[in-house]
Order: C-alpha cells, then sequence, then structure tokens
C-alpha cells in the first residue's frame, strides 16, 4: 500500500542579533495519523480481497445500525401520533 503524501509545512523563523539577521526555514513533516498507521499494517498483513470483504463487512454494519435508529425514532413518531389521536367521532 501506498503512502498517503501529505503537504509538508514550511516555517519561517527568524531571529535578529544586533546587525544580522538570520532566516532559517524549517521543513516540518507531517507524522501519519492512527488511521494511516492501520491501514499500513492491514495492507501488509490481508491480502486485497480480504480488506475488501472486512470494509464491505463494516459498510453493512454501519448501515444497519442506521436502519435500526430510523426504525427507532419513525416508531416513537408514531406512538407520539396514537396519543394525540383525535377523539371526536
Amino acid at each position: 500500500m501506498q503512502a498517503a503524501t501529505r503537504p509538508v509545512r514550511t516555517v519561517r523563523t527568524v531571529r535578529e542579533a544586533s546587525d544580522v539577521r538570520e532566516v532559517r526555514e524549517v521543513h516540518v513533516n507531517a507524522l501519519p495519523s492512527v488511521a494511516d498507521a492501520l491501514r499500513a499494517v492491514e495492507a501488509l498483513l490481508l491480502g486485497g480481497g480480504q480488506r475488501t470483504a472486512r470494509r464491505n463487512a463494516w459498510t453493512s454494519v454501519l448501515e444497519d445500525r442506521r436502519r435500526a435508529r430510523d426504525r427507532v425514532e419513525a416508531q416513537h413518531v408514531l406512538e407520539a401520533v396514537a396519543g394525540h389521536a383525535s377523539r371526536a367521532t
């Protein structure tokens, strides 16, 4: 897996001492995030097909959770509407 390239931030520092002015450029490399490190380990340990299957399974889990939240919300709305039904018939 190819490491994600991140922009390198250049920081300029200026120091003035008496009549001497010194300008230094310091390059700061962004450290990889934990997610980037986990993806690199995953790439080493798992083949491409296994990675795809795992990601598809996780996407499915997240979608199931979203649908469950939607069902609970719909149930609350229906119960609220049923409680406010008109009694005049």
